[in-house]
């Protein structure tokens, strides 16, 4: 019998679900006798859609069925020609994970206007906890933090992450650290000479829970005094959201426009369950204004201009089982608005993750950088967005875009059309391995001192090729290189 917790119905199929629910009941109760059932209950398509009709839900019920069929919850009898029959193998399982999905997408909105944090004293606090850093690296430790940057690069960095956590594990949190370098929002100059974007982006790790997802955007984000990791990422600069709401997020955004902070959130899925969500944190998403009005009052207009970096719990089948992962209907809201890498839990990743896990509790990892990588991060950063402190000794500068990275992107592409007709990854993807090698660029700002922008080199191209062909490698379902 399959066992799950939730069927993480989206809210648009909460409808489909609640008269599915009717229908298997009804099939049940038909084929009992004297309390027993007889056989397992079944049911035709055209069934369900004439009830659907009858009941003015217009919405069409396949993603809803199809997510059963893959839990092992329905199952397509070979009878019928015109007309899809199906039989429940699990009813009674089936009927309590509907009731208890219905039960949580009816729960009771949360109210808009619920107290939350003073969150302009969040923000003075964090405003303090950056410059006072700024301050002590101008003072004690300016010169060493530049020599540091002189020598510092991607590759650098990740032989860094590699030899505390190896292979398997090292790019997770390589990923998190380059997004707060991205974080200073540089502009990406085109090779014309016009700007075309900018460095920052949104990271969601997307994945079943246990592979070490927390890890990367937190703790070494934040540093975890419990477990005696340091900090690497920016001081002041990441707003922790483990246990608000996304309706309290979205009053608390109000207060963050016009400024850039990077979110952390560990249960981003969990967003997505609160009716009425989906649209309001795509707005979000994409820094678009947003608007949010309930009957007990109205968030906004406000235009966010803050990122995410954020966790997405998905149960998966394994390495190859991609689909099990993409069903979920949020999974596209992600990948169109977020540097999105998937994390398959394979024999190989949790042996990694169990092993860096024993290391950190005996108290055998040590993390010698962390300290001059975050000197080195609240310099670039303070450089990069112009901080007054800085803007007279050091100039900002921005990113220089490169064909030759776009043309080693496409290998890649190619190399994997070629394999299908029906290509499973997003050109989003490209797009997003090219903000990850500008983010790459910042860190080498000291490393090219001269000249009006900073270019994308060798170190940060391969990077950007690595992750753009394990993405696609993942997303089409096969092992080894994507080529």
């Amino acid at each position: 019998m399959p066992t799950s917790a939730s069927l993480d119905i989206a809210d648009e199929d909460l409808a489909i679900a609640r008269i599915l629910l009717s229908v298997v009941t009804e099939s049940e109760r038909r084929r009992m006798v004297r309390g027993v059932s007889t056989q397992a209950a079944r049911f035709r398509l055209s069934e369900l859609r004439s009830r659907l009709l009858r009941d003015r839900v217009f919405e069409d019920p396949s993603r809803l069925i199809g997510r059963l069929k893959r839990r092992g919850l329905l199952s397509e009898l070979p009878e019928g020609k015109s007309d899809r029959s199906y039989q429940v193998p699990f009813a009674a399982e089936l009927q309590n994970l509907l009731l208890s999905e219905i039960g949580r997408l009816e729960a009771p909105e949360p109210s808009a206007l619920q107290p939350v944090p003073d969150e302009r004293e969040e923000i003075r606090a964090m405003d303090h906890e950056f410059l006072d850093r700024l301050r002590d690296v101008l003072a004690h430790r300016l010169e060493e933090t530049v020599e540091f940057g002189k020598t510092f690069t991607v590759r650098s960095l990740a032989q860094y992450l590699t030899d505390l956590f190896g292979e398997e594990l090292y790019v997770d949190s390589l990923i998190s650290l380059l997004q707060q370098y991205a974080l200073a929002d540089v502009p990406l100059i085109a090779p014309t000479g016009r700007t075309t974007g900018s460095t920052g982006f949104h990271l969601a790790l997307f994945g079943p829970p246990g592979t070490g997802k927390t890890f990367s955007i937190d703790d070494m984000i934040r540093g975890n005094p419990r477990t005696a990791v340091p900090p690497h990422g920016l001081p002041g600069r990441n707003r922790y959201c483990g246990g608000i709401t996304p309706v309290q997020f979205l009053r608390v955004g109000a207060s963050y426009s016009g400024r850039t902070f990077n979110f952390i959130v560990p249960e981003f899925n969990d967003w997505f369950k609160y009716r009425g969500m989906v649209e309001p944190l795509k707005l979000v998403m994409e820094q678009r204004e947003v608007k949010w009005e309930t009957t007990l009052g109205t968030v906004g207009p406000y235009t966010f201009r803050s990122f995410f970096s954020v966790n997405y719990n998905v149960r998966s089948g394994g390495e190859s089982d991609y689909w099990t992962t993409i069903s979920d209907p949020n999974f596209a809201a992600l990948e169109d608005r977020m540097l999105l890498r998937y994390h398959p839990m394979t024999r190989e990743r949790f042996r990694a993750v169990e092993g860096s896990a024993e290391r950190l509790e005996l108290g055998e990892l040590d993390f010698p950088l962390a300290s001059p990588i975050r000197d080195h991060l609240t310099l670039v950063h303070a450089i990069e967005t112009r901080h007054p402190l800085v803007a007279g000794r050091f100039r900002s500068r921005s990113v220089r875009l490169d064909p030759t990275l776009y043309r080693s992107l496409r290998e890649v592409s190619e190399k994997a059309l070629q394999k299908t007709a029906h290509p499973k990854f997003s050109p989003r993807l490209k797009s997003r391995a090219v903000k990850l090698a500008a983010a790459g660029a910042l860190v080498s700002y000291f490393t090219h001192p001269t000249g009006e922008t900073i270019p994308i080199g060798k170190p940060e191209a391969d990077f950007a090729r690595q992750f753009y062909e394990e993405e696609v490698r993942v997303r089409e379902g096969r092992r080894g290189s994507a080529g």
